[in-house]
C-alpha cells in the first residue's frame, strides 16, 4: 500500500490534481454515455475538488501541526458531496420510483476517488475506478436479467 504523504513539489501536486481529475471523467464519461444527469465534467470536477480540498488538510496538518486536519475536511467533504448527489436523484410521481440513485453514488465515488489519490493511494484510487466502472457496465444488464427471473419489471430500478 502506499503511504499517505504531502506531494514533496509543485509537479507531484499537479500529477495528483491532473490524476484525479482523469479518474473522475472516466467515470463521468460512463455516465455521460448512459445520458444520466451528471457526466464527464461534473465527476471530473467533483474529483478534482475533493483531490484539492484534501490537499489542502494534508498541508495544513503539515505546517500547523494538526494531524487530524485532514481527517476533518474529509468528514465534511464526504457529508457535503451528499448533497451534490441528491441533486441527481429524482422521484417520478408517475412510475412510483425513484431515479439516479447510481449517478449519485458514482459522484460519492469519484470525491473518494479525489481524496485517495490527493493522499498518495493512487493505486486504491484506481482500483476503485476499474471496479466502479465494472459495477456501471454490468450492473444494468445483471439488474435485467434477475428482475426477469424473479418475474419483476427490469425498469423498476
Amino acid at each position: 500500500m502506499d503511504p499517505v504523504s504531502v506531494p514533496a513539489d509543485t509537479m507531484a501536486l499537479a500529477g495528483r490534481l491532473g490524476l484525479a481529475t482523469l479518474l473522475g471523467a472516466a467515470l463521468g464519461i460512463n455516465r455521460e454515455i448512459s445520458l444520466k444527469p451528471a457526466g464527464l465534467r461534473t465527476h471530473a470536477l467533483v474529483s478534482l475538488g475533493a483531490a484539492l480540498v484534501t490537499l489542502v488538510g494534508l498541508q495544513l496538518g503539515q505546517s500547523a501541526g494538526d494531524s487530524a486536519a485532514a481527517g476533518r475536511i474529509i468528514q465534511g467533504l464526504v457529508a457535503g458531496i451528499g448533497f451534490i448527489g441528491g441533486g441527481v436523484i429524482l422521484h417520478r410521481r408517475d412510475a412510483q420510483a425513484v431515479h439516479g440513485l447510481t449517478t449519485a453514488a458514482s459522484i460519492w465515488i469519484a470525491s473518494g476517488t479525489g481524496v485517495a489519490v490527493a493522499t498518495g493511494l493512487w493505486r486504491a484510487a484506481v482500483t476503485a475506478l476499474v471496479l466502479s466502472l465494472l459495477v456501471l457496465s454490468l450492473g444494468r444488464p445483471l439488474d435485467n436479467a434477475l428482475h426477469r427471473m424473479s418475474g419483476g419489471n427490469p425498469d423498476d430500478n
